[in-house]
């Protein structure tokens, strides 16, 4: 059993959990994704404010951890949260299934909840939302361990030409397009701007997009995410 306090803390998933308690799964700095019990949040006396425990508000939390689950034991605010309306509410609903699925629990994972943070308030302030979320799928993968490599070709390591077009394999890299079945082209252009965070072009978005749903379903093991169903720009077809 060991006691951690004060630690900055993002809820991304929060459910009923038994009678009167919450089941949280939070993202963490320097503990990455935990699951914690909040117990008795859900009664009308309880000395734990419910009110904060809600996704998308930056917190400090104590817990005591026992194996899988610990026990939250406090809870204040960190600050403001951002202020999310609409597609940008929804886009942000995206990055936390993201790390509820792509993200083990139990790993530090600093660098990932500053690109959580950092991308929750380019959200709230209203920048592009298709190339906010490529640039967070792209960081979040590589902090899951699926990096993708955007500068060379995946067969032969050579540099990635602007001017080519490429298919991109999950597990090979990039190929030369040769109007392969199913497999849908992205530019070089396309992989350098995402490679050395630059804004690509609205075709290019268009086709990162649909690259990024493509790596995410591979590592998902051929899932979808709920996310996916919704009426978004820069996750769905029908919005983007």
């Amino acid at each position: 059993m060991s006691r951690v306090e004060g630690q900055p803390a993002f809820i991304v998933h929060a459910r009923a959990y038994r009678e009167s308690s919450l089941l949280l799964e939070c993202l963490t700095p320097e503990h990455g994704r935990v699951g914690l019990i909040a117990r008795g949040v859900r009664r009308e006396r309880t000395r734990t404010p419910r009110g904060l425990l809600q996704p998308l508000q930056p917190l400090r939390l104590d817990w005591i951890a026992r194996g899988e689950l610990g026990t939250l034991t406090g809870v204040e605010s960190a600050g403001a949260p951002p202020p999310l309306r609409g597609e940008a509410l929804l886009a942000a609903i995206y990055l936390n299934e993201l790390v509820l699925r792509l993200i083990a629990r139990g790993d530090p994972q600093t660098a990932l909840f500053d690109a959580y943070a950092t991308c929750l308030a380019r959200l709230g302030h209203g920048q592009t939302l298709s190339w906010t979320l490529r640039r967070f799928e792209r960081d979040l993968l590589a902090h899951a361990g699926y990096a993708l490599v955007l500068d060379v070709r995946g067969d032969d390591g050579s540099a990635i030409e602007p001017a080519a077009d490429y298919v991109y394999d999950p597990e090979a890299g990039a190929a030369p397009w040769h109007g392969q079945p199913g497999a849908s082209r992205v530019s070089g252009a396309s992989l350098l701007a995402l490679a050395e965070d630059r804004v690509p072009s609205a075709e290019g978005l268009e086709q990162l997009r649909r690259l990024m749903r493509t790596v995410i379903r591979h590592h998902l093991g051929g899932g979808a995410l709920n996310a996916w169903s919704m009426t978004l720009s820069g996750i769905t077809p029908a919005a983007g």
